[in-house]
């Protein structure tokens, strides 16, 4: 089966809830670095896009649409009224079934320290093999 392309959105609109104005950008409160993996159980796609964000050393804050009903809106508004997963979050960007590379081009654009040290993460944690050695 042929992985279906990334969709791209623009940057995310927000409410502010104190004058009910809309703006451009991440919700109040969101870092420009963080990064948000929308998913649920059962995915393939979900299991790759993790895993190479894991080796990657990128930290990310997991949620899972199936348990979440308001992170299950949130994918439905950005993919078109579908949930589509994984959904990725990077600052004020969103992505629509990404690989784990797209990710992380996007997060050197919006945030390069935060890549860097993710960066850093991955180089001092090793291989699979290095892990399960003592000492490793």
């Amino acid at each position: 089966m042929e992985r279906p392309p990334a969709v791209f959105g623009h940057p995310m609109r927000h409410e502010d809830e104190s004058d009910g104005r809309s703006g451009l950008g991440p919700p109040p409160g969101r870092e420009p670095g963080s990064v948000e993996v929308y998913w649920r159980p059962g995915c393939m796609f979900c299991f790759w896009l993790r895993r190479g964000l894991e080796r990657r050393g990128i930290a990310v804050e997991e949620r899972n649409i199936w348990d979440e009903p308001a992170a299950a809106a949130f994918v439905r508004s950005v993919a078109g009224g579908n949930e589509t997963v994984p959904t990725v979050v990077v600052g004020d960007r969103f992505m629509v079934n990404p690989t784990a590379s797209q990710v992380e081009q996007v997060l050197a654009e919006v945030a390069p320290e935060t890549l860097e040290c993710s960066r850093e993460r991955a180089a001092k944690r090793g291989g699979l093999i290095r892990r399960l050695m003592p000492g490793g």
